[in-house]
């Protein structure tokens, strides 16, 4: 591997998540919840899962959880992580119910334990994003979590 900078990998934001991309630039965490049934869904999809209604809403949550499972990484599976192992990647469990993943912050991965508290904080990030007539520097707001452990 060369010495040169490796951007963070794009995650790709689209029509279907740019609502949640806009809350988290504005430091709020938005999920899909369910018109009809009310149900909580991450990652965001055109249709419930549980009810299958196309109808929806980006509905703020507090941001606090605890940590349902994690795992310390030791491998970078990409070279933008490759200084940065190990690090934990944990299934966060929202007050809420519902659960997303979040890398936690170097020197977590020491102290991480199944039910662990967390919360989120906000990180702006830059991406490159090549494509095959350029290459454009990109920032967005990343939704992450922290232990709030003493």
């Amino acid at each position: 591997m060369s010495d040169e900078a490796v951007s963070r990998p794009w995650p790709g934001p689209d029509g279907l998540t740019a609502g949640f991309w806009a809350a988290a630039a504005a430091h709020r965490l938005v999920i899909q919840r369910c018109a009809d049934c009310t149900e909580f869904r991450h990652y965001p999809q055109p249709r419930c899962p549980n009810c299958l209604s196309e109808s929806w809403t980006w509905t703020e949550v507090s941001g606090r959880g605890t940590v349902y499972t994690f795992t310390v990484t030791h491998q970078a599976f990409h070279p933008f992580w490759r200084d940065r192992v190990p690090y934990a990647v944990a299934t966060i469990e929202l007050e809420e119910g519902v659960r997303v993943v979040s890398d936690l912050p170097a020197g977590d991965e020491a102290r991480v334990a199944i039910g662990s508290p967390v919360e989120v904080f906000f990180e702006e990030v830059s991406f490159e994003e090549v494509s095959f007539d350029d290459a454009a520097r990109r920032t967005l707001t990343m939704p992450r979590f922290r232990l709030t452990l003493p």
